[in-house]
């Protein structure tokens, strides 16, 4: 994306200007610039690049020891230069990622009302029913992307209420920084319905209403004229579900999904990024993925998202609907989820296989066997030693994909997974680990990070304007992301490419959700005649505009 031009007449000018963040420079004014825009005087005489800023910005940040002091910081400094904040995530992705997101990103949802500075993104609450458009209308930009949460299950900790913004704020960062998307057409909303956790409701520090969650009828009203309303102001805007709870997530998704440009990620996105693991382990073992068995600890939006995206391509490659979701056993609190059991929430219906209860998590892999174990319940340790070993014992490369986050809330740690598997493991994790070293060999475990996927879906459906996202894109974003994967990735044990390549995979996905809209007339746009360099070509880059 080329340098912006202004003119002079187009921006703020003194101090104004210095306090929006979309326009400030800082130091990186020019002499000519602070003279025609009132800065004369209000800025030190030294011009610095927009890298030595950079680099201050890192110097400043590595020398904080605490990570919500970090996540404070970078906070701080998006809410004043928010070109030099993305070029400080791009630049430094690895290092950025886990503090505006998971981990932190977390532990700073839980301290949100204690942290809080400035505001960022749209507050809804249930008291706003009737004036939702209006609300929106103050929204300054026009918003093209919109990720929204009601905050009832952030992350692994469950019901954060109006807190759980962090989590729209920092994903949004990521589809800037990972995907290339202007972060003025980024709208994060969270949905104010209220807590049910009691001690939010007696923080004095909780920004949301004190009231408990609505659910419901008036719930369902509220959604509706969210999704009526963002349409309406924003028109074609892409709007992602994010963190709400199981009982809200599926029937949300297949409500909206055939109305808009809509999607879940903790359902759609982490089952792209669990697939494309599972591609790169199969290519690894040589194996084919119709002989493969996966047993999931976990029952929710995620699992079920995973286990329908596998079943998809087990079907793609020969099997029956039926033979492939045979293949998919999911273990929740009550143990093997099984089709004698009463009261089945719906979502797991698919999954619920004939078969006698098991209780205990070690027996169901000796029972089942399975070549593959996938956590997503979001319960920390439950991929034990005992779990490892037996896993190990009738696996010769079992697949162990310990998926939930913050780090607390991980099935098993990196070293724990190849230490118990005499390093033959095939592992990947939902938070950050460092390099392990066993027997004279060095494994560097990658995260199955949605970063890799959400971005590129976000991408490609703003650039090319489609009014649908498919299912068949998630599988197309599954295979694009494993064949992203090197051949010294593999050999090191990584199962996804470097969080460095984020936005070249960005652009390849963005690429196919566009292909998609094109093929199946998704969009009104004309198809260009190179689809990639389009997509491509409409990536943000953090430089600052020129004033002229």
């Amino acid at each position: 994306m080329a340098t912006q031009t202004h003119s002079w007449s187009d921006v703020p000018t003194g101090l104004a200007l210095l306090r929006d963040p979309l326009r400030n420079k800082g130091t990186a004014f020019t002499l000519e610039e602070r003279d025609a825009l009132g800065l004369r005087g209000l800025l030190p005489a030294r011009v610095h690049t927009q890298d030595e800023q950079a680099s201050r910005v890192m110097l400043n940040l590595r020398n904080l020891s605490d990570p919500l002091e970090k996540y404070v910081a970078l906070n701080a400094l998006h809410d004043r230069n928010e070109a030099l904040f993305f070029r400080v995530v791009i630049d430094h992705i690895d290092e950025i990622m886990p503090i505006i997101y998971t981990p932190t990103v977390g532990l700073a949802c839980q301290k949100f009302g204690q942290i809080f500075q400035r505001p960022r993104g749209v507050f809804i609450s249930i008291q706003e029913r009737g004036r939702v458009a209006e609300v929106l209308r103050n929204w300054p930009y026009p918003a093209r992307m919109i990720v929204v949460t009601d905050g009832e299950r952030i992350l692994g900790l469950g019901d954060l209420g109006a807190n759980g913004m962090g989590i729209p704020v920092g994903k949004l960062a990521l589809y800037t920084g990972c995907g290339g998307i202007d972060p003025r057409v980024c709208l994060p909303v969270t949905l104010d319905v209220g807590t049910n956790n009691a001690e939010l409701l007696a923080d004095p520090y909780y920004v949301g209403l004190r009231e408990r969650r609505v659910s419901g009828d008036a719930y369902d009203e509220l959604m509706e004229e969210f999704i009526t309303a963002a349409h309406q102001v924003f028109p074609g805007v892409v709007i992602q579900f994010e963190d709400f709870a199981n009982h809200n997530a599926f029937r949300l998704l297949e409500k909206y999904r055939d109305r808009i440009p809509t999607f879940n990620d903790d359902i759609q996105g982490t089952a792209a990024v669990a697939l494309a693991g599972i591609f790169s382990a199969l290519r690894v073992t040589g194996e084919n993925l119709t002989d493969q068995q996966f047993l999931f600890m976990g029952a929710g939006e995620a699992a079920v998202g995973i286990a329908d995206l596998i079943s998809s391509a087990m079907e793609t490659n020969g099997l029956s609907a039926a033979e492939a979701r045979e293949r998919c056993w999911l273990f929740d609190s009550q143990g093997l989820v099984v089709s004698g059991r009463p009261k089945l929430a719906g979502h797991k219906l698919l999954y619920a296989h004939d078969h006698a209860p098991i209780e205990d998590f070690v027996t169901a892999i000796r029972t089942l066997k399975p070549t593959g174990i996938i956590g997503v319940a979001a319960v920390g340790g439950t991929f034990t030693r005992s779990v490892l070993e037996e896993m190990a014992r009738i696996n010769k490369q079992p697949i162990v994909f310990a998926l939930s986050n913050p780090t607390s809330q991980s099935e098993c740690t990196a070293e724990e997974a190849y230490r118990w598997t005499n390093g033959r493991a095939l592992f990947a994790c939902g938070s950050p680990f460092d390099p392990v070293t066993i027997d004279g060999r060095t494994f560097v475990p990658r995260q199955g990070n949605n970063s890799y996927i959400f971005p590129g879906i976000g991408l490609g459906a703003i650039a090319s304007g489609t009014q649908r996202i498919t299912d068949d894109v998630f599988m197309a974003a599954a295979y694009k992301l494993a064949h992203l994967v090197s051949e010294s990735d593999l050999e090191q044990g990584s199962l996804y490419p470097a969080l460095s390549r984020t936005r070249e995979v960005s652009a390849h996905i963005g690429t196919a959700v566009a292909e998609a809209a094109h093929t199946r007339k998704l969009t009104e746009q004309r198809r260009p005649a190179d689809v990639f360099a389009d997509v491509e070509a409409q990536m943000y880059e953090p430089s600052y505009p020129s004033y002229a």
